[in-house]
């Protein structure tokens, strides 16, 4: 139970480890949608590749924009694409990373029920039945072209009595399959052999721009979470604030009695930290998330830091000058005490 508890709160700190492992959940569904659908070819010359071959790329399709509306980064990109400059300029090497990122992990289930449905050759076969040239096959003499066409598109139906004693149907069933598990094995290969390559060969480019670029990208996502979980705080302590004011503008015997209200949030919260940042209306936040939107701040923490270096000096200064002035003042204190008792 303990290794789960910590497998989710992984999963939970890590942006990037939720995005893989819900295109893992989509790739696994989309086996799943595959080996649970019912296959059943029209075997009709003019509808069996676009049955076919739209089992084929139809679900890839669907797959590819639910791998797209699910990766939170998308939403992010988009945004740093179309916000305004403002005081942060825009990077395009950042937005391409991202966009790269994206596209590669919505891929993988499309990727996996194309090489399934090949691999299959059940759909390639419904497809490309008609397309066999019928002089390879013997069963096919002294028939018009449209009978021949007639008992290509019945080749999938392995229950149809046309085709159902014709030994040509196996043949073309299997010459069909035997390409369709080709053309999969080679797109597996040749995948296979793109991330291999992808691997090795990145070292042998620039690593720092790699680096940076990476830094950001990631920067700009967790920018964005923090700043949605400081709105959410915000507008917790916003809403306490007003049904605060709303049960003290109540009678004291209602407050105190009727609602259990204590007595530390009657008094207007005085106990808790205050998160409002000084901002108590309406008007006042809708002007901050526009200036967020119009003009983020520059990517430079200097001027806070100095900011916040300066505030705290100031509040050491304070204790010294007091502790000075009690000194200065203690032997005045001391001569009036005596001045007293005489």
């Amino acid at each position: 139970m303990d290794r789960f508890r910590m497998i989710f709160q992984y999963f939970q700190s890590n942006s990037e480890s939720v995005t893989n492992g819900i295109c893992g959940l989509l790739a696994l569904a989309s086996v799943k949608m595959y080996t649970s659908f019912d296959f059943n070819c029209p075997c009709l010359p003019k509808y069996n590749m676009a049955y076919g071959l739209g089992i084929m790329c139809l679900p890839p399709m669907a797959l590819f924009l639910c791998g797209l509306i699910l990766n939170r980064q998308s939403l992010v990109m988009l945004e740093e694409w179309k916000r305004p400059t403002g005081g942060r300029k825009k990077d395009l090497a950042i937005i391409r990373y991202m966009c790269s990122s994206i596209m590669q992990r919505a891929m993988i289930a499309p990727v996996i029920w194309i090489i399934v449905t090949l691999l299959d050759g059940k759909c390639f076969v419904c497809a490309f039945s008609g397309s066999v040239d019928p002089e390879k096959f013997v069963g096919f003499a002294n028939i018009t072209p449209i009978q021949t066409q007639l008992l290509l598109s019945k080749v999938p139906c392995k229950d149809d009595e046309l085709m159902k004693n014709n030994p040509a149907r196996k043949a073309i069933s299997r010459y069909l399959k035997c390409w369709s598990q080709a053309l999969g094995w080679s797109v597996l290969l040749i995948l296979i052999v793109v991330a291999f390559l992808a691997r090795s060969l990145r070292p042998c480019f620039n690593q720092a721009a790699f680096l940076q670029t990476r830094y950001w990208s990631n920067y700009i996502d967790i920018e964005q979470k923090i700043f949605d979980e400081t709105c959410c705080e915000h507008a917790r302590d916003f809403a306490h604030k007003c049904i605060l004011h709303f049960f003290e503008s109540m009678q004291q015997e209602i407050k105190l009695r009727r609602f259990n209200v204590p007595r530390e949030e009657a008094n207007g919260g005085e106990g808790e930290d205050d998160h409002l940042r000084g901002i108590t209306d309406q008007e006042q936040m809708n002007e901050l998330l526009k200036s967020w939107y119009y003009s983020k701040p520059p990517l430079d923490v200097s001027q806070a830091t100095q900011r916040q270096q300066s505030e705290g000096r100031e509040r050491l200064s304070v204790p010294w000058a007091d502790t000075l002035s009690n000194r200065g003042n203690a032997p005045q204190k001391a001569k009036t005490s005596r001045q007293t008792d005489v």
